[in-house]
């Protein structure tokens, strides 16, 4: 899919249409002190390791696409809801 790096949406913050520039968005790196990897550490020794044992599933065939629209008067970003996609472009234009 291609898309535009700028288009004219509309912006929550200035509420009023606007040309926002569209970035994509890198995933963070994962925390250390969420509950799953604290019950990760625990589980650790020889012998069954309860549901930490089993195997992990295949990815999706295509992912989630997360985008940022960034207002080019405010400054401000926004989110919309994700979708999915298996080729994404940012052309000029």
């Amino acid at each position: 899919m291609k898309m535009p790096k700028q288009f004219k949406a509309h912006c929550p913050f200035c509420k009023a249409h606007t040309v926002h520039t569209v970035e994509r968005v890198r995933r963070g790196r994962a925390s250390t002190m969420t509950h799953i990897a604290r019950q990760k550490k625990r589980a650790n020794g020889t012998g069954n390791q309860g549901k930490f044992s089993k195997v992990p599933g295949g990815d999706k065939p295509t992912k989630k696409l997360n985008l940022r629209y960034r207002c080019n008067t405010c400054k401000k970003a926004h989110n919309r809801e994700g979708f999915r996609v298996s080729r994404f472009d940012l052309v000029e234009g």
